[in-house]
Parts: structure tokens; sequence; C-alpha cells
């Protein structure tokens, strides 16, 4: 009899520390989500797509030139492709080593920290090595992550971007500082996705502070209408004027509205083929 009451409260010490302490059994199977990685956020998170508008897109005739009517072809998708550009080159090669650091991350797999903490560590190059340390930790519903990035004597850990994604990867932010020499906040990114309905935007302003184009942004999305289902929103505070872009994503005709450029307040089209048309 006492056999079985000592074999019973070692039962009962067991199942009691199974349950208390996270993966070592108990209600959640050993899945506590403290002891699963998360998911790195969509590199669309954090690079705006701008395919449709980069100068490979041009066919000849080339912008200005005479079209089979004889009216100007290609202006107003030329002027759209504009607006674009200058946030264009802005990421992609003034956040060259950045976009780089993160885009590494996805060929790596993270390690466990002591503090609950997962650590992408590796190295990359732009030029040179760099080492990347892209740190992501679960609080409650969401992931905070910070990207610290060094470069041998030059810079040590240098918290080059940080932001917050939901758990469910619906929502987010990131901040991009603008270099080691100039640790100043300079774009600040949100985004948002829902993968039932294949929408998804995200938006970069200009967050510099004090500076000429402060709140200055462009913001794009995939919006599933029709029959344009993209579009870019750019605001230039300097002008204190919006450029609004519309396109279809498939077949490429699009639709630019620009007060400040074109002097009135109407759309200007293109089709297919990057012609200027009258708007439908």
């Amino acid at each position: 009899m006492l056999k079985i009451k000592k074999s019973l409260a070692l039962v009962t010490i067991a199942a009691i520390v199974l349950s208390t302490f996270p993966g070592c059994g108990g209600d959640d199977g050993g899945t506590n989500i403290e002891y699963i990685a998360p998911d790195l956020p969509l590199m669309s998170t954090f690079l705006m797509d701008f395919s449709d508008f980069s100068q490979g897109r041009l066919t000849a005739p080339v912008a200005g030139e005479l079209g089979l009517d004889g009216s100007l072809a290609k202006l107003n998708w030329t002027w759209a492709a504009t607006n674009a550009l200058v946030w264009n080159t802005l990421i992609t090669f003034g956040f060259a080593i950045p976009v780089a650091a993160f885009l590494e991350s996805f060929n790596h797999e993270p390690v466990r920290q002591p503090d609950g903490a997962w650590l992408w560590d590796y190295n990359f190059t732009v030029g040179v090595f760099h080492l990347a340390e892209l740190y992501g930790k679960i609080e409650d519903d969401e992931v905070v992550w910070e990207m610290y990035i060094s470069r041998e004597g030059a810079y040590t850990d240098f918290l080059w971007f940080f932001g917050r994604s939901a758990l469910d990867g619906s929502e987010g932010t990131w901040t991009l500082n603008q270099d080691p020499d100039s640790e100043i906040p300079m774009i600040g990114i949100e985004w948002h996705r829902d993968t039932e309905a294949g929408t998804a935007d995200i938006k970069y302003t200009n967050i510099v502070p004090g500076g000429a184009e402060y709140g200055g942004y462009i913001h794009y999305g995939v919006t599933g209408g029709d029959p344009y289902d993209a579009f870019y929103d750019i605001y230039n505070v300097g002008k204190d004027n919006h450029t609004s872009i519309e396109w279809n994503l498939d077949d490429k005709y699009g639709r630019v509205k620009d007060p400040e450029h074109f002097g009135d307040e109407g759309w200007h089209c293109w089709d297919g083929l990057l012609d200027d048309v009258a708007c439908p």
C-alpha cells in the first residue's frame, strides 16, 4: 500500500512539473509560443515594388517622340515613373546596406537567446563584408525586431532599423535610421497585408526631424479593384502637392493625376503600351 502511495505521489509531482515548465509537455503539447521562432516579415513589408515603373518598361517609341496618331507618346506614364523613381532611388541606393542585410536574413535559421529573443546572425556583402544581427522577440501578440549591423574598422552594432509586426503577419512598422554617421530616424514604414483578400499596402514617410520634406510620403497598395488594382499616392511637402497614380497590374494601362505638373485636377492616362491616350 505504501509503494502505491509513493507511486501516485511521484506521478502527481511529475504532472505538476510537466505542466509548469514550458516546452516540457502540458496542455500546449510542448509547443509554447516562446520556443517557436517567429516568422520573418515578408521582404515586401520592407521593400516597395517599383517594377512597373522602371525605365526598363519603356518600349519604342521612347518618351517624348510622336506616337502613331501624331501625339506625344508615353509622357503620362513617364511622369508617373519619374515620381516613383525618386523614392526608388532613395531606398535602393541610399539604404542598400540595410536592404541587403534584411534580404540575407531569409537564408539563415535563428537561435534562441537566454532572454527569449531569437537571433539571426550572419555575414553579407555590399562592397565589403558586413555582420548582421537581427533580433526578434515575441511580446504579447506581436514581434519586436532590431537589426544591428557592423563593418570592421568602421562601426559596430549600429541599430540600422527596428520595428514591430503582428504575429499573424497582418501589419507592422519599420523605422530606418539614416546611417552610422548620422544616427537619426529617416524613413518610417507602415505596412498591412490581407492574405484572404489578396490585398496589401506599404507606406514610406520622411521622418527626418526638422527636415524640409518631413511628412512627405509615398503610399503603394494592391487593392484588387477594377479596372485599376494598384496605386501610388505621393505627397511632396515642399510643393504641397499630391501625385496620384493608378494602374492595372496585369495589362499595365493606368492614369496619373498631378495638379502642380498638369495644371488641372483631371486624370491623364496611358494604355498597355504606355502610350498617352484619352481617359475613358
